[in-house]
């Protein structure tokens, strides 16, 4: 990591030489041209409609949106070769807090405009930023649009099993006490889809967020810490679960969720952004999603959710006027309500708002301010979590799993310094 942080740094700094001797993006007639990376692939089509009403109303801007199949490698590819885009979307995970950290982003923490966004999202964004100095840790993007991990059901089949589906179990004995009444009705209690090993890393988010304070994992990064101390609860609780499954586990996400959409399983545990795939296959199913309790205690659970989606612009950006235009039209709540309801998410304003009526049922937690970031959301993507988690789904082995961890995390650590 450290290597191409120098190099980005690098990059900045050249960025800001180009940019004061050569108006990059003006065409001479007055229009200015945005290079807009967008790394969300399955949302281009809705990016695309929202520029073209964008550059409708605002004639002086054209915005050349760039795609990107694989987003931390083009972005890593284009700021080393000093191609800083003007405005870039952005997964809100360990990625864009390395990028953050280089100070390739602007920094948006005093802007107005994050006063009508939800705390505890942007709490998210910041605690995201790689650094071990706490005062390093400042806003480098907007939230634009949230996602949260828990467990999708279908109500139909809960209330065949006479389940009240508007109020899933609060306490992980109702929760289990839950699967076991479906199993007895000759129900699948719980979809499993370790054909796919990267499902499985949204129960041990989804448990982990009420299980482990996200100090913790500060602690992780100083060596105060480690795996064993933090995820032994979650991995032992997550193997649990998969006990309830009574079908076949080997299945694949596209199988697992066809096996949702046709009222085949009462339990899908995934994250939200599960619903759309569901929804392709059965637009008519009648889904809820909720929290899954980690717990014994309904006041300690915590949900965990992300910034599916940052928004922000360059730091170096040679057109930040013509950027900002961009960014804040975006971040209008009718574009951000448009977005989510076209992509199952949750709109980032002070008080949250749900893309798809399934969604309803979490949003206290939102506007409680009771959530924690997704775990695997600070662990390096060179780290195979999801393999280690359907090897120890597979075997029940949490020890061998606990210590793959963290010898990979040590392997990175020996790498990295700050």
């Amino acid at each position: 990591m450290l290597t191409w942080l120098k190099a980005v740094l690098a990059a900045v700094l050249a960025a800001v030489t180009v940019a004061a001797t050569a108006g990059c993006g003006s065409t001479g007639t007055g229009v200015v041209t945005l290079d807009f990376f967008q790394f969300k692939f399955e949302a281009a089509d809705q990016f695309k409609a929202m520029v073209a009403q964008f550059e409708r109303e605002n004639p002086d801007i054209r915005v050349k949106i760039n795609n990107s199949a694989d987003s931390q490698t083009d972005l890593r590819t284009r700021l080393v070769k000093n191609r800083v885009p003007d405005v870039v979307t952005f997964n809100g995970d360990i990625s864009f807090g390395m990028f953050a950290a280089s100070g390739v982003f602007h920094d948006f923490t005093d802007d107005p405009l994050v006063k009508d966004l939800n705390p505890g999202m942007v709490s998210i964004a910041r605690n995201l930023v790689q650094t071990k100095d706490p005062k390093a840790k400042r806003l480098y993007g907007l939230p634009f649009a949230g996602n949260a991990s828990g467990y999708i059901y279908n109500k139909a089949l809960w209330r065949r099993a006479g389940v009240d589906p508007e109020n899933p179990p609060r306490t992980w004995s109702e929760f289990t006490a839950m699967l076991d009444r479906f199993k007895d009705q000759g129900i699948e209690p719980v979809q499993a889809t370790l054909s796919d090993s990267w499902t499985t890393q949204a129960p041990l988010a989804s448990l982990a967020g009420t299980m482990v304070p996200e100090n913790r994992y500060a602690e992780l990064l100083t060596g105060k810490t480690d795996f064993r101390a933090i995820w032994s609860d979650p991995a032992e609780r997550e193997v649990e679960l998969f006990s309830h499954s009574t079908g076949d586990k080997g299945v694949t996400y596209q199988q697992g969720t066809q096996n949702m959409a046709n009222g085949r399983v009462a339990v899908l545990p995934l994250g939200t952004y599960a619903i759309p795939q569901i929804r392709m296959i059965n637009p008519n199913a009648d889904l809820g999603f909720a929290q899954m309790p980690a717990n014994d205690s309904p006041s300690d659970q915590i949900l965990t959710a992300g910034d599916d989606v940052m928004l922000t612009m360059g730091a170096t950006t040679s057109h930040p006027k013509e950027a900002m235009r961009l960014i804040r039209y975006l971040m209008q709540p009718e574009q951000l309500r448009t977005y989510a309801k076209a992509q199952t998410a949750f709109v980032p304003t002070r008080n949250v708002e749900a893309g798809d009526p399934a969604l309803n049922g979490v949003l206290p937690f939102f506007r409680a301010n009771r959530l924690a970031d997704f775990c695997d959301h600070y662990i390096p993507s060179s780290i195979n979590i999801g393999g280690y988690l359907q090897t120890m789904v597979t075997k029940g082995d949490i020890n061998g799993f606990i210590d793959s961890m963290q010898a990979e995390w040590d392997k990175v650590q020996a790498r990295n310094f700050q």
